[in-house]
């Protein structure tokens, strides 16, 4: 008798769909995390040149090409002073799939995976697609994680940990110290360290610091793309970087279930990540303008709002009936349980539109404000 897989079973469409399916075609979406930037022109032009001259029209290697792969590289070099070989980086369809690899080269059946509550949709649902157990572990009450939640959750049976500074849906940014014990406790504990960075460029208060920088082991693999540094979530072009014995496991993995990714968007990549960084700058510089923006509409409204140091979300405490209120309105916010139990209560928002539309969205925020107070 056909029937479906218990893994699958175990998951379903996320929440985020369910709000965005709940609103109007001319909702304020405040639930995407898609920068309103273009793509820069460069990349543009690079997939173009590559498709007229002919060159993506075939399979690159399992890896990504070795130029992509040599960009990636250094820019590791430049941006955190750490040497990654570019035959230990595969390039993947987005963070998603870098994600995806981790997960199921290295998680057994019934083996645990730790993760942050709220944290990003994909955490829980990978881990259990891989066979996992998730562990999810409550943040802070500024919303970042701490290691010594995720060392006291640690088991015989956990296979890994997943950080993710800048933090989706929290916009939480970790500290040195903190990303040190991170490193530390992947080391002392023989357990993964999954460092998803896809925010890594957008940090407004302090510095980001990856694991992979203090790590003494090959205990931590980094993912991260193109997606929003570069405002390129539809090529799907991420990557992910480790040892080489954690690449070799995990490429076996990708060659089955994606072979390589698409060769007009490798060539994209590769420029926009040798090309001028100016558009990373500009992006982040109007985005920490916009936080601004948002967070003191929110407090003015009296909510209580850990302000975000990094990424593009800011994520409230609000009343409850708040969000029902915010989309009867035509404004798309997601609730906070989307992300985990311990969201509930919060809601999250992404500041990655206009400000124009952001100073309607904020209108709005204030009536469903005074509906539900």
């Amino acid at each position: 008798m056909t029937t479906f897989s218990n893994r699958v079973e175990q998951i379903s469409i996320s929440g985020i769909r369910e709000v965005f399916e709940a609103a109007g075609d001319d909702a304020i979406n405040l639930g995407l995390g898609q920068p309103d930037f273009p793509a820069p022109d460069h990349a543009h032009q690079a997939a173009v040149d590559a498709i007229q001259a002919g060159k993506a029209d075939a399979y690159t290697e399992n890896k990504g090409m070795h130029e992509l792969r040599e960009a990636i590289s250094a820019r590791y070099s430049q941006d955190l002073d750490v040497e990654v070989d570019p035959d230990d980086v595969i390039t993947t369809a987005g963070g998603s799939e870098a994600l995806h690899l981790a997960m199921e080269a290295h998680v057994e059946e019934g083996q645990e995976v730790i993760f942050p509550d709220p944290g990003f949709v994909a955490y829980d649902a990978l881990t259990k697609l891989a066979g996992g157990k998730p562990v999810p572990v409550p943040l802070r009450d500024d919303l970042t994680i701490d290691p010594e939640a995720i060392e006291e959750a640690i088991t015989e049976d956990t296979a890994a940990f997943v950080v993710n500074s800048p933090g989706n849906p929290t916009g939480a940014v970790s500290t040195e110290e903190d990303v040190r014990e991170f490193a530390r406790i992947a080391d002392e504990h023989d357990v993964l360290c999954i460092s998803d960075e896809v925010y890594q460029y957008f940090v407004f208060d302090g510095e980001h610091y990856s694991p992979i920088q203090f790590a003494e082991s090959d205990n931590v693999v980094v993912v991260n793309g193109c997606s929003k540094a570069y405002s390129m979530t539809g090529w799907r072009l991420g990557w992910i970087t480790g040892s080489s014995r954690r690449i070799e496991r995990m490429i076996r993995v990708h060659q089955y279930i994606q072979a390589c990714t698409s060769a007009p968007a490798q060539f994209a990549a590769e420029a926009a990540l040798s090309g001028s960084q100016d558009v990373v700058q500009e992006m982040s510089d109007t985005f920490e303008e916009r936080r601004d923006l948002v967070v003191n509409g929110l407090e003015e409204m009296g909510l209580d709002v850990p302000t975000p140091k990094g990424a593009f979300y800011v994520m409230p405490e609000v009343p409850e009936g708040w969000v029902d209120e915010c989309i009867s309105r035509g404004l798309i916010v997601v609730p906070g349980e989307a992300f985990g139990e311990q969201g509930k209560g919060y809601a999250r928002l992404s500041y990655a539109t206009s400000t124009e539309e952001l100073e309607e969205a904020l209108e709005i925020m204030r009536e469903a404000t005074e509906a539900v107070q």
